[in-house]
């Protein structure tokens, strides 16, 4: 399915007018369909602008509408993951950190600032990732624990961090753990029953031992994942 041209201006309406907590919740729901569910780079870049386009509006009315912070953070790194544009992803991370100082007790913001770091040195390698972008592994592990410690045992979190971790090292026993916990926990969110079903699924590879095939799934699993496999512009 594409979007018409006027659909993200239809969608951005529609996401303002709404109260602050509906505003937050189809936010995150247009963020969740491009991360998991999308299949074509164009309608998840449409979607991924429309959020941040609401979530800065958002913020011009209150600046200290925090939901609308982290979701714009969101909305930015997931856009650079989308073009590849390191201006972009280093945008991104000051994003993530100015939210991260001021809302340090936000989960999400945590996680965004951890799967940012872990994200990019999975993809790059530890001295490319660290060189060209500043990402550095001790940061992004201590933000996921955070986001763990902070997420109420939610599944997405511990889901996520357990994701990340195995994708960065399969022999990761933290990770290991940390799926574990995923598949049990709570899934208030439609988020959180995604996690869940990916720390399932890579939970079989580790369980045999096959290191190497958890690791793939686990990239394959974590946010656009399916966009990194096809590498398509469609």
């Amino acid at each position: 399915m594409r979007f018409g041209s006027a659909a993200p201006l239809a969608l951005f309406a529609a996401i303002s007018l709404l109260p602050g907590a509906a505003h937050a919740q189809s936010a995150r729901d247009l963020l969740t369909k491009a991360a998991f569910q999308d299949r074509s780079r164009t309608t998840a870049l449409q979607r991924i602008e429309t959020v941040r386009a609401g979530t800065l509006a958002a913020l011009q009315r209150n600046k200290d509408d925090q939901d609308a912070a982290v979701l714009a953070a969101i909305a930015l790194g997931y856009h650079a993951k989308l073009t590849g544009e390191r201006s972009q992803a280093l945008a991104a991370r000051r994003e993530f950190e100015q939210v991260v100082g001021r809302f340090p007790r936000n989960a999400e913001a945590q996680a965004g600032l951890g799967a940012w770091h872990l994200g990019i040195i999975s993809h790059a390698g530890r001295f490319v990732a660290r060189a060209a972008a500043g990402a550095r592994e001790s940061v992004g592990l201590a933000a996921l624990d955070k986001s763990v410690a902070l997420g109420g045992r939610r599944a997405m979190f511990l889901g996520l961090a357990g994701l990340m971790r195995i994708n960065l090292d399969p022999e990761d026993s933290r990770g290991v753990g940390l799926l574990e916990a995923a598949s049990k926990a709570p899934t208030p969110t439609a988020l959180d029953r995604i996690i869940q079903r990916s720390a399932v699924a890579v939970l079989g590879p580790l369980r045999r031992g096959d290191r190497k095939g958890a690791k793939a799934l686990a990239d394959q699993l974590l946010p656009f994942g399916w966009y990194d496999k096809k590498r398509s512009a469609s």
